[in-house]
C-alpha cells in the first residue's frame, strides 16, 4: 500500500489492514497485556526472536497501526509512538547518545526542546552545541567534535518560523558520519517529507496538526532506514555491539534497517516507558484521516492573514515563508512548494504592553499554550512558552521579545482577519 498510494489515500487507508471479520475501523486495544498458550511463545517474544504483543508499555496493536500509517506518510521503514513530542525528541537523541557524547542542533527550535537539550540532557552527560539555523557549511562543520553523534533541526521552527535548509544540514551531518534528525511537526508529511532531502530520522509532536483537534498529547519517531550505522560502527556502539540486556543481541546484525527503531522500542521504551495510550493513538488516527484536507486550508488562511498583517500600518514585522519578500521564501519554494503551515510570527509597533492588550482584546482567537490545530490561537512566547529562557537564549532561538505567535485555524479567513482588526483597535 505504502508504495502504491499517494499521501491523501495513505491518511485514510494506511496502517490498519483488517482481514475477514475484523473491524473496518481501527479498534482500541485497551489492554495492558496479551495472552499466549505456552511459556515458550512468551520467551521468544522477550528474546526478540518473534514479533508480537505481550505488554502495552512496549507495543500495542492500536499504536502500531497508527505508527505504521505515519511511517508510510513519511516514507520510513518503521515508527514508534511516544507519550509526547518531548519524549519523541528525547528518545530520538538518547537512542544513539550516551554520557560523554555530543550533538549539534539548530538554535531555532521550540523552547521546550531547547531546554531539554541544553539543561536536562546536560545533566545526563550529553552536551549540545547550538548553531545558527542560517549558518554556512563552514560554520556548521566547526561545531562538530570527535564525540558528536547526531545533528538536529526543525523543518519550520517553533515559534520563529525559520525554514531549515535540510539538504545543507544533511550534507554536513553525513560528512561528519552522523544522522540528521528533523522535527517535522509544523510542516507534516503533507507539506514536506524530509527523508526525500537527506534527513535520516523524523520526529513529530503528534499533538499538533496530526491530531488537529487538541484532544491528545503524543509524539512519534520515524526512521528512514537509510543511515548506515555499521559504516560508523565505532560511533554507535549501542546499535553495533552486543546488548547485554538481550543476551548479547546486536541490533544492526539482527534487524538490519530496523535496528534503530527496534532498539528504541525494545530498550528505551522498555526502560523509560513513555508510551502513548491506545486511546490517544485512536484519537490521533482520526486526526490523521483528515490531515490532507486540513493542511491546505491552514496554509490558505495563513497566507491571507500574513498578507493582511504585512500591509497593516500597526504591524512592525511579519515572518511567514509564503510572503515573497520573506528571507525564507526561496527555501520554502524548494522544500514546501505546496504550503508550509498555519503558524505566523509577527510583531506590533509599540510596547510589550500594547501587544498584550491586543491579545487580550481578541474574541475568536484565544490565548493558549497550544499551537497547530483547527482553531485560531495566539501566544506571546517570551512571556509564556519560552519564559524559562534567558534574553540571550531567546535571541539565540530566534525569539524576539515582541514576537507574537499566531496559529491560524481553519475557520473562515474573513472572520479571523476581522477579529485581528478589532483587537488592534
Amino acid at each position: 500500500m505504502e508504495k502504491k498510494f499517494k499521501p491523501e489515500t495513505l491518511c485514510v487507508q494506511a496502517g490498519w489492514q483488517p482481514t475477514k471479520g475484523e473491524p473496518r475501523v481501527l479498534p482500541i486495544y485497551q489492554s495492558t497485556t496479551f495472552k499466549y498458550d505456552t511459556s515458550e511463545q512468551m520467551a521468544r517474544l522477550f528474546d526478540l526472536e518473534d514479533s508480537g504483543y505481550f505488554y502495552t508499555r512496549l507495543q500495542n496493536p492500536t499504536n502500531d497501526a497508527v505508527a505504521a500509517k505515519i511511517a508510510a506518510l513519511e516514507g520510513g521503514v518503521g515508527a514508534m509512538l511516544t507519550s509526547s513530542g518531548q519524549a519523541a525528541n528525547f528518545y530520538a537523541i538518547f537512542n544513539i547518545c550516551q554520557a560523554g557524547d555530543h550533538f549539534v542542533c539548530a538554535s531555532a527550535i521550540y523552547g521546550g526542546t531547547f531546554n531539554l537539550f541544553a539543561v536536562t540532557m546536560k545533566k545526563l552527560g550529553i552536551e549540545v552545541t547550538f548553531v545558527d539555523v542560517d549558518a554556512d557549511e563552514e560554520e556548521l562543520n566547526a561545531a562538530f567534535r570527535p564525540n558528536t553523534k547526531a545533528m538536529f533541526g526543525e523543518t519550520i521552527s517553533n515559534p520563529s518560523c525559520a525554514v531549515l535548509d535540510i539538504e545543507k544540514f544533511a550534507r554536513v551531518a553525513h560528512q561528519n558520519g552522523v544522522p540528521l534528525i528533523i522535527d517535522n511537526t509544523f510542516a507534516t508529511p503533507i507539506n514536506c517529507r524530509p527523508f526525500e532531502w537527506g534527513a535520516d530520522i523524523v520526529t513529530h509532536s503528534t499533538t499538533k496538526y496530526m491530531d488537529g483537534h487538541a484532544t491528545a498529547v503524543g509524539g512519534v519517531i520515524v526512521d528512514s532506514g537509510n543511515f548506515d550505522w555499521e559504516a560508523h560502527a565505532d560511533k554507535f556502539p549501542g546499535l553495533t555491539t552486543p546488548d547485554d540486556s538481550y543476551h548479547g543481541l546486536t541490533y544492526t546484525k539482527a534487524f538490519g534497517k530496523g535496528a534503530y527503531m527496534t532498539k528504541a522500542t525494545a530498550q528505551l521504551m522498555r526502560d523509560l516507558g513513555s508510551i502513548q495510550s491506545p486511546q490517544n493513538a485512536f484519537l490521533l488516527n482520526l486526526g490523521l484521516e483528515t490531515l490532507h484536507l486540513r493542511m491546505p486550508q491552514h496554509c490558505r488562511n495563513a497566507q491571507a492573514v500574513a498578507e493582511w498583517l504585512e500591509s497593516n500600518e500597526k504591524v512592525a514585522w511579519v515572518n511567514y515563508c509564503g510572503l515573497k519578500g520573506n528571507k525564507y521564501y526561496d527555501l520554502a519554494q524548494k522544500y514546501l512548494p505546496n504550503g508550509s503551515c498555519g503558524v505566523i510570527a509577527f510583531g506590533l509597533k509599540g510596547t510589550r504592553e500594547e501587544a498584550i492588550k491586543f491579545m487580550d482584546n481578541l474574541k475568536l482567537a484565544c490565548i493558549v499554550t497550544h499551537v497547530a490545530d483547527a482553531r485560531t490561537y495566539v501566544l506571546h512566547p517570551a512571556s509564556h512558552t519560552h519564559r524559562q529562557l534567558t534574553d540571550e537564549q531567546l535571541r539565540e532561538a530566534g525569539v524576539a521579545p515582541d514576537l507574537i505567535r499566531l496559529s491560524v485555524g481553519i475557520e473562515n479567513v474573513e472572520d479571523i482577519i476581522a477579529d485581528l482588526q478589532q483587537a488592534m483597535g
